[in-house]
């Protein structure tokens, strides 16, 4: 159910490498999810489970009975407030590995410019460093988190062995989906309307 929140709309593949389960594991209880009416399966040109309103209804409250149950919040919070603190950043690198400026205009990265790269890639490693700290505070206050920081590595090894498609590419879990993704699990964890970040 949460890998589903923070996929949105998924095959059960997707939402397995989500909460670091097989598919064939996922697969079955995506399936009584539909089955107790807490999620939707549309087959099709896009095909994929989604949750229902009973079942966005009932991970709200499940995730509050987590949270209260590990006696976390705290932990947690602090931990999102350092991660915000970097957000900014992230999202800063990544338009510059999409865009770069040639001739005093901004134009898409093509990726041919190898010095370019390189320093931008020096720029995500450099955050990296900072980030995992963060996802081990996050791992040792509930288990679930412990998979983004190996992700995240695993994701800016593909980008240091030339597959510019890890860096931001959203259909695979490249660097900026495994950061959205964890940027989204805090949000829904802590019960933070995305709209509402960053008030009080």
């Amino acid at each position: 159910m949460h890998g589903l929140r923070l996929k949105g709309f998924a095959e059960a593949a997707g939402v397995g490498e989500a909460v670091g389960i097989p598919e064939a594991e996922a697969k079955p209880v995506l399936d009584q999810l539909v089955a107790d009416g807490h999620a939707t399966y549309r087959d099709g040109k896009l095909s994929g489970f989604s949750l229902s309103k009973p079942g966005r209804e009932e991970h709200v409250r499940l995730l509050a009975a987590e949270l209260q149950e590990a006696g976390a919040r705290d932990l947690i919070d602090g931990a999102y407030r350092q991660f915000l603190l970097l957000n900014t950043c992230l999202l800063e690198v990544c338009t510059e590995w999409q865009l770069r400026e040639v001739a005093g205009e901004s134009t898409v990265n093509d990726h041919s410019d190898a010095a370019y790269d390189a320093g931008v890639i020096e720029k995500l490693a450099d955050l990296h460093a900072e980030v995992e700290p963060i996802c081990n505070d996050l791992g040792a206050a509930l288990v679930r988190f412990a998979g983004y920081g190996p992700r995240l590595a695993h994701a800016l090894q593909r980008v240091r062995d030339g597959d510019t498609d890890w860096f931001t590419k959203p259909m695979i879990p490249s660097y900026h989906t495994v950061w959205f993704e964890m940027h989204e699990d805090l949000l829904c964890t802590l019960g933070i309307e995305r709209g509402s970040e960053g008030e009080g």
